[in-house]
Order: C-alpha cells, then sequence, then structure tokens
C-alpha cells in the first residue's frame, strides 16, 4: 500500500484540485513549481535555518514520567508547544511564505480557526515585510481573544467571517474567495493539509520536520527510531501529517488519529468526521465530509476551535480508510479532563486540540514495555478562558 501522495495529487481515491476555472492558474502556478524551488539547497538552507534559529528548534521529546507511571506505559510528548508562536503551526508558514517570495508574491491570505495558524502567518509577514490578512470566523473571534490581539499586534488586519456556522470552515470560504479576486499579487498560506492540491502534500511536507525530529530523538531514549504507537489530534490534520510522515511505511508503528468528538459523536454536535463522513469535495479536495444526502454541509462542533472542520486532510481519509490509522474520538469533557490531568501530573498546560490527543490514551490497550509518542501540537495559554469557566464549574 502506497501511503504518499501520487502524480495527480490523489492519496488512494481522496485529494486532487477540484477548483474552480477562476482559480485554476493560481494552482497550477503552485504545482508547477513547489517541489521544483522547495527541494533546492538554497531553500533547504533557509527554511532549516529559520527553523532553528528563529522557530527554536528541535523541539524536545520528553519523556512524561509521572503520566507514563499513571499509564503503566512508556509515554513521550513532542513538545510542539516549545515553538515560537505556541504551536506547530511556524513550521509550515515559514516554509510557505519562502515559497511566496520566490514566486514574488507581495500579499499574503491566510484562514485560521483557534488563531494558531493566523499568528504564525502574521509572524512570518512580519519577520518578512509582507501585507497580510487573516480571515476568522466571528465565534472564533470571540471564543480566541488571545490570538487575535497577537495578529493586530504583528500587523496583520483580521477580517471576521460572518456566514454559516462563523467558524474555520466560512474563514476558509472567505479567504478563497480573496484569491479569486487577487489572483497575480496574492498567496493564500492554507494552515493545514487541505485544500486543493499542491497543498496537502506540501503542508505535509513542511510539517514532517516533527517525525524526522522524532526519529533521531528517540534513539537517544531507546536506541531505536521507531515508538510502538504515535497519537495526534486531526481536525485538518497538519501536526498529525507531520508526526506520523515519516513512520507512514513501517506499519509495526500504530498510528492513531484523534478526532474532535464534540458533545458526542451522535448527538449533533459533533466533528467526528471519520465516523460521521463520506466522501465529498470540499475547499478543493475530495476526502471524507460531514454532509446530508444532498451534499449540504453539517457544521461541526467541538470544545476547540482548530478541530471544529467538518472534513480532514485526503491524507487522514486514506490513512483511515485503509486502516493504516487507528480512530478515536474524543468529547468535549474528556479532553479538558485530560488537560487538567497533564497540568497537574507534569506541569503542562496543554492546547485543546492536544488535549484530544492526551485523552486517548484512556481509550488504548497500552502495555509497560511499549512506547507511544504524543504530538503535543500547541500550548493552552490561548484556551485558558475555556479552562477557567470548566474549572469554576467543578
Amino acid at each position: 500500500m502506497n501511503y504518499k501522495i501520487d502524480e495527480k495529487g490523489f492519496y488512494g481515491k481522496f485529494g486532487g484540485a477540484y477548483i474552480p476555472e477562476m482559480l485554476h492558474s493560481n494552482v497550477m502556478e503552485l504545482q508547477e513549481n513547489y517541489l521544483a524551488i522547495t527541494q533546492t539547497e538554497e531553500f533547504q538552507t533557509e527554511f532549516r535555518s529559520l527553523l532553528k534559529h528563529y522557530t527554536g528548534r528541535p523541539s524536545p521529546l520528553y519523556w512524561a514520567k509521572r503520566l507514563s507511571e499513571k499509564y503503566g506505559t512508556k509515554i513521550y510528548l513532542k513538545r510542539e508547544d516549545l515553538n515560537h508562536t505556541g504551536a506547530h503551526k511556524i513550521n509550515n508558514t515559514i516554509g510557505q511564505i519562502l515559497l511566496a517570495q520566490k514566486l514574488g508574491k507581495t500579499r499574503i491570505i491566510a484562514e485560521t480557526g483557534a488563531g494558531q495558524h493566523g499568528v504564525a502567518t502574521a509572524t512570518v509577514c512580519a519577520l518578512m515585510g509582507l501585507e497580510c490578512i487573516v480571515y476568522m470566523g466571528e465565534v472564533d473571534i470571540e471564543r480566541q481573544k488571545p490570538n487575535v490581539f497577537r495578529m493586530k499586534m504583528l500587523g496583520a488586519e483580521v477580517r471576521p467571517a460572518t456566514s454559516g456556522s462563523k467558524t474555520l470552515k466560512d474563514a476558509t470560504n472567505e479567504a478563497i474567495r480573496d484569491w479569486i479576486n487577487n489572483p497575480v499579487d496574492t498567496f493564500y498560506i492554507i494552515g493545514s493539509v487541505v485544500g486543493p492540491h499542491p497543498y496537502p502534500d506540501m503542508v505535509a511536507r513542511f510539517q514532517s520536520v516533527i517525525s524526522r525530529e522524532m526519529k533521531e530523538q528517540l534513539q537517544e531514549y531507546e536506541g531505536r527510531s521507531n515508538p510502538d504507537r504515535i497519537i495526534a489530534c486531526v481536525g485538518g490534520g497538519s501536526n498529525a501529517a507531520g508526526a506520523f510522515y515519516h513512520y507512514l511505511d513501517d506499519e509495526d508503528v500504530t498510528l492513531v488519529a484523534v478526532e474532535a468528538g464534540g458533545e458526542g459523536i451522535h448527538s449533533g454536535r459533533s466533528a467526528a468526521t471519520s465516523i460521521l463522513g463520506t466522501e465529498g469535495i470540499i475547499h478543493g479536495s475530495k476526502t471524507l465530509l460531514m454532509q446530508t444526502k444532498d451534499g449540504q454541509i453539517i457544521e461541526p462542533h467541538s470544545i476547540s476551535a482548530g478541530l471544529d472542520y467538518p472534513g480532514i486532510g485526503p491524507l487522514h481519509a486514506h490513512l483511515i480508510t485503509t486502516g493504516r490509522a487507528e480512530v478515536v474520538s474524543i468529547e468535549d469533557g474528556e479532553a479538558v479532563n485530560a488537560a487538567i490531568e497533564l497540568s497537574r501530573l507534569e506541569g503542562i498546560i496543554p492546547a485543546l486540540e492536544s488535549s484530544h490527543a492526551l485523552a486517548a490514551l484512556d481509550y488504548l490497550t497500552l502495555d509497560k514495555d511499549e512506547s507511544t509518542i504524543i504530538c503535543l501540537s500547541g500550548r493552552g495559554d490561548k484556551d485558558l478562558q475555556t479552562y477557567m469557566k470548566y474549572l469554576n464549574h467543578e
């Protein structure tokens, strides 16, 4: 079984570029140039230099001793929360801003849900002196105020998406409309492994630094490169794509994709796409999608703004439908409890997205001799308001 993208931009039957004619030239420009540019020694040297000296990579692989003792197994945390801007998103935005510059683009647009991708995009635009416009759902603007302030502090314009559920899906719609209207000077930095080809592959490649480092770091701990299991949360799924990337063909490594179960998978307020979804097209690619029988998108729900998306990246759709990745769905309350547990056992306050991955430990059969790596995709500063509400009700 092949888990990498093919020459037409598909992972098995998922992926591709289903786009309006007005976006054809933009997407073709990327398809024809992204590998030729990003695989040059010059690009890689600049990319890796910024990851090291600006982002602060490599991020540590931390043996969580007390968490391991509680679950009776060896648990390591890949500390993407320690990156500059507080999440894995910066890995991808640095790669894409360098590509945008090579293509002569002067105006950057992005979409954001939890705000972490928006902050990371605003950060690299400030670094490179480029105009930055970030689209964000009105609901997410309200529940992620600290990140909205960060984007504005960095000089970005935050434009609210006021249609639909006023969350990530709607912000993405607005960003695509902008791109259609400004095809020549504008580069769209997509925040996850979603969208038309080549975005899913491009973002996965930029995020693959996560698993490349994991291989080296586990070798130092255990004298081997492969853990028994990798757990990562999946909304669109860029942190999971990065954590899984160098292990895709190592089938002795179990891959666990953790989705947002919301208030319950069958409650009508969930984002468990792999269970509730069917094949469909969203934002330019064929994937698993929460939709009605006549193709209307079902509004997702998650306590976590970063997992509140009705689809998943086509790579993850392929991994899940072929059985390469296992899926666990975590409800809102379980994620918050997992965040409190990590905070009190290890002194690390995780993002709500990462908390879903942590909560999956309760659903897995774990052996004392096994090693599990959890991708801690972001830190919890942005979610303190949500955690405070929950703790006040304890």
